[in-house]
């Protein structure tokens, strides 16, 4: 496998693993199940749960390319990040695996709808749920935020890739959320039983992916650093 198919492969589970988290994984689910409420035809419902992932998709996209662009195009801090940046790389991914299993912790109160938000997305039907999308892709839990800046602009840059990488962590970001959609329009019943699983297995998934993200970070530590290994 190439460094950039690897790369690939890394970008789409982060965004899996960003979508099963407890906090966005909540909010997908009260987002999709507010906004199809009033939707009577499946397909609709389907429709709108398509559109709230297009919407956070677009987001991590934007972002990732101001801010992965935006640090490549200064030439003296490319040209830093080409002979240093992979020593930074060992370090982080320590960081971002302590966070994933525990061993660091930053609390959240999550992210509500106001008052004004849900008749703004009233109002706006189906097209309610690209609004919700991007409000709620750019209110970071803390998972998510590590998950991105922390992983996920680290591998673009490290691979020069301000879209490609950015694009695939938000596709990967749209597979449960996706699936909630097509579960509420298929039956409410399922919601239930579908996120009680993701829970279990997301506890699971998070713990493995934080202790990788150390064993690899100490081995990047130890090589790029320590030039040990």
């Amino acid at each position: 496998m190439s460094e950039l198919a690897a790369g690939i492969a890394a970008a789409l589970w982060l965004g899996i693993l960003t979508s099963i988290a407890p906090c966005p994984l909540a909010t997908n689910i009260a987002a999709i199940s507010y906004i199809s409420r009033q939707l009577q035809q499946a397909r609709l419902v389907l429709l709108t749960g398509l559109l709230y992932t297009l919407g956070r998709t677009l987001v991590y996209l934007v972002l990732g390319m101001l801010l992965t662009g935006g640090l490549l195009m200064v030439p003296a801090l490319s040209a830093g990040l080409q002979h240093y940046g992979h020593l930074a790389l060992g370090p982080v991914m320590i960081l971002v695996g302590m966070f994933l299993t525990g061993l660091l912790g930053i609390t959240s109160a999550g992210t509500g709808m106001s008052d004004e938000l849900k008749a703004k997305v009233d109002r706006s039907g189906i097209w309610g749920g690209l609004l919700l999308g991007i409000i709620f892709a750019l209110a970071f839990c803390p998972t998510s935020a590590a998950l991105f800046f922390g992983s996920l602009i680290t591998l673009a840059l490290k691979h020069k890739s301000p879209v490609l990488l950015p694009l695939c962590y938000g596709v990967g970001t749209a597979v449960p959320v996706v699936a909630f959609a097509i579960a509420i329009a298929a039956g409410a019943q399922y919601v239930g039983k579908m996120f009680n699983a993701l829970r279990k297995v997301e506890t699971w998934l998070r713990y493995g992916t934080g202790v990788l993200f150390i064993l690899i970070g100490i081995f990047f530590c130890l090589r790029y650093i320590y030039g040990v290994v």
